[in-house]
This record gives structure tokens, C-alpha cells and sequence, in this order.
């Protein structure tokens, strides 16, 4: 199948879709559909620029329309004008939605990331380009299989530094896995945007705390994460570095294997 672009990707998609969408499901109905491969670090982000650039240049023209809370369907002949300054209001919604977190990752392996690098790298969805989120702020978990043994935060120093020092620390021994909520956004280029804005709603505030516990602790009577909780989760890349080191590790065992082997081989000197 020829590569789409993101508008008629995302047309394709509402159109085989009974109900309206949030721009996050569209970004992964895209990819398991294969109308993409290039897909850059943040498609989620990508979804969302291109519904409401086509909103803001076509206004009625545009195949796109609003029909709810950050949902999205394709405009019909009998579909309503927008109102005024609907695309406005969407913007806002949209910069308000995931509460403080903008990204987070789940049950992290700690024998996937080099340490001596020390990049944390994930990806919304299998083919992205990869994030580093080493220089993340927020608030991190440590897990021994599934059961959480610390909580901790990540403020003057970023998530990975900390992270680091729990491989010496007392808790060495204790965690094999991690999970992490991070306040910094991902810019459409793959980096972290560190403009984080000290203004917050209770209801924001409250929103983040339930989602945090929810996605924490997954409790078994809780069907669904918090509410207002959209922040995108990003999936752990294995660090490229840990292929090459065990690359050099089988060699070194493998010269050192022909090597006994030559010398058992040997005639004796008299």
C-alpha cells in the first residue's frame, strides 16, 4: 500500500470509524492500519496539527469537524457551520487536556537502557522515532516485577540522573523494572519542551492526581484511566548500545574459546 499523507490518512480512517474520534486513537488507528511508516516522534501531535490547520484555512470547506471534547469526524452535506472562534476554543481544550503530565511510560525494563549513556528512549508506537527522555521532570516508580517499592520525584536533577543513582544506591538490588509521569511535553522534532506553565485548575490538579494512582497502582475495579487523563504513553526502546555490548561480549568469548581450542590442539614440546 502507496504511504498517505496525514490528511488522507486520517480521512481513511474517520471514514471507517461509526463514531466520532479522539486525534490520539486516530494516530494509532494509522499505525496498525499501515497507512504510514514515517511517522516522526510525536504522531499523536501531528493528527491534531493537521485537523486544525485544515479547520483554521478551509473553516467549512475543511473535511474535518469538531462534534465534541476533543473528538473529530468527517463533515457531512448536512453538517452545521462552525461557530465563531470554535477553532480557538478547540486550541484551548486541546493545551488543557492532559492535566500536568504530557508524557508517561509503563513498567520500563531497567536491563534496556545503557547506563553508561544513560538515555531513556521510547516511542508512541512501534516505527517512531525514538525520544530521549533522560532530561524528563516529574515523578518516577520503581518495581520489583509489579509490586512498587519507591516513589520518588524528579526536580533539580532529571529523570535519568536519578534513575542512575538507584542502580548504586540502597536500592540496587530491589528494582528490575520502572515507570515514569513526565510534565514535559515532546516538540514535534523529537526533544522536550522544558516551558512548563505554573498556572493549573483544581480540577486540573485533582484530574492528574486520580490518573496518577489509577495508572500507579491499577486498581482491579478501576475500568479506565482518570478522567481528563490523555497524556500519550510512550512505549521503552531498547538502547542501541546494549545490542553492540553484547555483540562485543559473544566475540570475546568466542576469540577466547578458539584460543583454548588451538592450544588443546597443539603437539607438546619435548
Amino acid at each position: 500500500m502507496a504511504e498517505l499523507g496525514w490528511k488522507e490518512a486520517i480521512i481513511k480512517v474517520l471514514s471507517a470509524s461509526a463514531e466520532p474520534m479522539h486525534y490520539t486513537d486516530i494516530a494509532e488507528a494509522i499505525a496498525e492500519q499501515g497507512l504510514r511508516t514515517d511517522f516522526g516522534a510525536t504522531p499523536a501531535a501531528s493528527v491534531n496539527a493537521t485537523i486544525s490547520v485544515s479547520i483554521q484555512n478551509d473553516a467549512d470547506r475543511s473535511p474535518f469537524m469538531r462534534v465534541g471534547r476533543r473528538l473529530y469526524a468527517l463533515r457531512t452535506p448536512d453538517s452545521a457551520p462552525l461557530p465563531a472562534g470554535s477553532l480557538v476554543y478547540a486550541q484551548e481544550e486541546e493545551e488543557d487536556e492532559t492535566g500536568l503530565i504530557n508524557a508517561f511510560g509503563m513498567y520500563w525494563w531497567r536491563n534496556k537502557v545503557f547506563w553508561s549513556s544513560l538515555r531513556l528512549l521510547g516511542q508512541q508506537q512501534p516505527g517512531n522515532t525514538p525520544v530521549d527522555f533522560s532530561g524528563e521532570k516529574g515523578v518516577y516508580l520503581l518495581h520489583d516485577g509489579r509490586d512498587v517499592v519507591y516513589v520518588g520525584r524528579t526536580t533539580e536533577q532529571p529523570l535519568g540522573a536519578r534513575l542512575k543513582q538507584h542502580t548504586v544506591d540502597r536500592l540496587n538490588g530491589r528494582w528490575d523494572r520502572f515507570s515514569w509521569f513526565g510534565v514535559y511535553p515532546v516538540a514535534e522534532n523529537g526533544s522536550l519542551s522544558p516551558g512548563v506553565t505554573d498556572s493549573f485548575s483544581l480540577e486540573n490538579l485533582i484530574a492528574t492526581m486520580e490518573a496518577l494512582l489509577i495508572e500507579g497502582l491499577e486498581p482491579p475495579q478501576n475500568r479506565k484511566r482518570g478522567d481528563e487523563f490523555r497524556a500519550v504513553e510512550f512505549l521503552q526502546v531498547e538502547d542501541p548500545e546494549i545490542q553492540k555490548s553484547h555483540i562485543v561480549q559473544l566475540m570475546d568469548e568466542l576469540k577466547k574459546k578458539l584460543q583454548v581450542t588451538a592450544t588443546s590442539q597443539s603437539p607438546l614440546l619435548e
